[in-house]
């Protein structure tokens, strides 16, 4: 009768972080795919739309360091199988790779079940989503694959080394075709600027629509809004460290300006949905540009303080 190997502490736990290890870089490589393909090839709505998370920061700098501990990890398991080869049947290590296996099986079976229900459903079938289909089904298929040959036995060293650099070659050009669809981490960090000054501008608009369903008038300037309880965080641009520009041009119009580094995306535009009047979009042009924003005073009635009408 065949005996189990012994499964030590230091076999169980680099079985566990390869695996962990794995899911981790997997996980990460379809998050990263998947934004890029949202911003190639973006996805057409009839609501609205808002500053989603397009940084691809946070997946690239999981892989990058989860990655090589798989590696680094599948190597000693490799030295060690070859120095003793009854530790591929361990328990840990089979209860493991049958788990994996059930995981990417399940994945393949859910991408051929989404293609087939957009299909008899008549939906259309995007680019975005014929892409993001593949990076599922290849990514699974690969995973798949490498631990069927590894229960099979037939998981061989030039193998190994053969799914090692087809996988580092995906992950490399991987993070390149994220940079160059969602720019570089300096553009990343410009991007995030100009957000946030949109975000502030939305806060601040809400403020002065405030004061002026109170006051029935627009504050002469920033000072004046500033000296009621009109809370607007963020007046002054973090980036350039100035003010933000406040200007009165009538008794409904206004315009609030700063400094954009780069043109807005109008697929992905700010928007503010949640006021009852409706202010428009946040996109911009880069450069000094001015939102001309505009109160529309027959939603308010005076009795008093002007108060909104709901």
């Amino acid at each position: 009768m065949e005996t189990q190997p012994k499964t030590s502490a230091k076999d169980f736990f680099i079985n566990l972080g390869a695996i962990v290890a794995l899911y981790t870089t997997v996980i990460s490589l379809v998050n990263l795919l998947f934004r890029v393909i949202n911003k190639a090839y973006p996805q057409i709505t009839n609501g609205y739309n808002y500053f989603g998370s397009q940084s691809i920061s946070w997946p690239v700098a999981t892989i990058i360091v989860f990655f090589p501990i798989f590696i680094l990890l599948m190597w000693f398991l490799g030295k060690d199988y070859q120095l003793n080869p009854e530790k591929q049947n361990s328990g840990i290590h089979r209860w493991l790779t049958y788990i994996t296996l059930f995981v990417a099986g399940l994945a393949i079976a859910g991408d051929l079940i989404a293609v087939l229900y957009y299909f008899i459903d008549g939906q259309e079938i995007t680019t975005g989503f014929i892409l993001k289909i593949l990076v599922l089904l290849v990514i699974a298929s690969g995973v798949f694959s490498y631990y069927l040959f590894d229960v099979l036995g037939k998981l061989t060293t030039q193998k190994r080394n053969i799914y090692r650099i087809v996988a580092l070659v995906v992950i490399i050009a991987s993070i390149i075709w994220g940079f160059s669809v969602l720019g570089s981490p300096r553009t990343q960090q410009l991007l995030k600027h100009d957000q946030q000054k949109a975000s502030d501008f939305q806060y601040l608009d809400s403020q002065i629509r405030n004061y002026y369903s109170n006051k029935g008038t627009l504050p002469k300037d920033m000072e004046e809004l500033s000296s009621g309880d009109y809370y607007a965080p963020n007046r002054i641009d973090v980036q350039t460290k100035k003010p933000y520009v406040y200007k009165k041009t009538s008794g409904t119009t206004y315009n609030l300006c700063a400094d954009f580094n780069k043109a807005s995306d109008d697929k992905n535009a700010l928007n503010s949905p949640y006021y009852y009047e409706d202010v428009g979009s946040w996109s911009h042009p880069a450069g000094t540009y001015c939102f001309t924003k505009t109160i529309n005073p027959n939603i308010y009635y005076k009795t008093g303080p002007s108060v909104p009408i709901y």
